[in-house]
């Protein structure tokens, strides 16, 4: 398991065979990248994400342990950055190994989600009209009820 929190970006590709080649003996290994998505009228000019260091750390190491718990994972990683974020930046990625698809699908999954409501990650969107935190959103919380 490799819990990265950074404010530098990280190169997917490279990302991923690292990650590949960590993983003896998987059959599947189910990658994801989030990004800065613009708001649907393109006015946003960064967005802020700030974290407390080691809590963090902390609680994505919880919530990837729950995962291996939960599926047979031979590894998992994730990445998640901090600081200001152009729209189309990557913010996180995971991956998920295991010898078969549907546990390294289905951790992947769980992680998104968990990582999505429960990662201690402050958002601020910045636009020309000012700033604003983003607020939990109901349907983040509606998508663990299926865990």
């Amino acid at each position: 398991m490799t819990i990265r929190v950074q404010d530098a970006p990280f190169d997917f590709g490279q990302e991923c065979a690292k990650f590949a080649q960590s993983c003896d003996n998987a059959g599947a290994i189910v990658t994801f990248c989030g990004l800065v998505r613009n708001s649907d009228d393109k006015t946003l000019s960064a967005m802020m994400i700030e974290h407390y260091p080691g809590m963090t750390e902390r609680a994505l190491t919880r919530i990837a342990t729950e995962a291996q718990d939960r599926w047979s994972l031979h590894n998992c990683l994730i990445i998640h950055r901090y600081g200001q974020l152009a729209p189309g930046a990557q913010i996180m990625m995971v991956a998920t190994a295991a010898r078969h698809r549907s546990d390294a699908f289905c951790a992947a999954d769980f992680l998104m989600d968990y990582l999505k409501s429960r990662a201690p990650f402050w958002k601020k969107e910045i636009s020309m009209s000012g700033a604003e935190w983003v607020a939990a959103k109901d349907t983040d919380e509606a998508a663990l009820l299926r865990w």
